[in-house]
């Protein structure tokens, strides 16, 4: 752990709801991972993201699904897409990245509180 953080700290950390909207192979990731388009909604649109969750998701698998995402970090070059979102997930007990989502129908672009 590296130290304790303010409860502003955790609201300039911007987390919405997403839909992916596409997803593709992203073969030329160092390590395996996956463009995917996400929509979060009219007010922030669809922002791109390389996720590296090949181990337990499938591409036809993750059109229709709902995300959570960092949407205010900066975006990062990944080779030759740039990923605009941060996608969440925590890992399993074998170290693949499960995804984090709603377990209930809610407005896509809505804010973690």
């Amino acid at each position: 752990m590296t130290g304790t953080a303010t409860f502003e700290d955790f609201l300039r950390v911007d987390i919405r709801v997403g839909r992916i909207e596409r997803a593709e192979p992203f073969p030329e990731a160092r390590k395996p991972a996956y463009r995917l388009w996400i929509d979060f909604g009219p007010e922030i649109g669809t922002r791109k993201s390389s996720a590296q969750i090949t181990e337990l998701y499938a591409v036809a698998d993750l059109v229709g699904r709902r995300v959570l995402g960092v949407v205010n970090f900066p975006p990062r070059q990944i080779g030759p897409f740039r990923s605009e979102v941060l996608v969440l997930g925590v890992a399993d007990a074998e170290g693949r990245v499960v995804l984090v989502a709603p377990d209930a129908e809610t407005p896509l672009g809505a804010r973690l509180h």
